[in-house]
């Protein structure tokens, strides 16, 4: 086991989420995704690349998002750790929700357990980071 795949998780503890939602603002919220997928996807995608697997819940996930509100800001492959060391990721994405709330909602929906068997089958972990706007883009510090 690496150093990153002690502290990466497939879904967030109990604890991590009352956290989320006690945060004292109750704005939109960007949220900074750091994905690592397996090299082989479980069932019941076997055969399949881990990302591979993972798009077949993002292909479903992502119109979900829209229809209540949230967007995906950017996403992309990682090519390069600058700096630091054990951020062994494929892809970082920046989605924003209108709220935690509805952040919490979206992920504990009963309709996305119908795909987030994609999900489970394709992502080795991630890092998820809430984050509330310090500096809007434009102006100055």
């Amino acid at each position: 086991m690496t150093e990153l795949a002690a502290g990466i998780a497939q879904y967030p503890t109990p604890e991590q989420i009352q956290r989320l939602l006690a945060h004292p603002d109750k704005g939109p919220v960007v949220m900074l995704n750091l994905l690592r997928f397996k090299p082989k996807a479980d069932a019941p995608d076997e055969g399949m690349s881990g990302e591979a697997a993972y798009r077949l819940y993002i292909e479903q996930m992502v119109p979900f998002v829209l229809s209540k509100g949230g967007r995906v800001i950017w996403s992309g492959r990682i090519d390069a750790q600058v700096m630091g060391t054990g951020g062994e990721f494929h892809i970082a994405a920046l989605m924003e929700y209108p709220s935690r709330d509805v952040f919490v909602g979206i992920a504990t929906h009963p309709s996305v357990r119908e795909f987030d068997v994609h999900r489970s089958a394709g992502l080795e972990g991630q890092w998820l980071l809430a984050t509330t706007t310090e500096l809007e883009p434009g102006r100055s510090p």
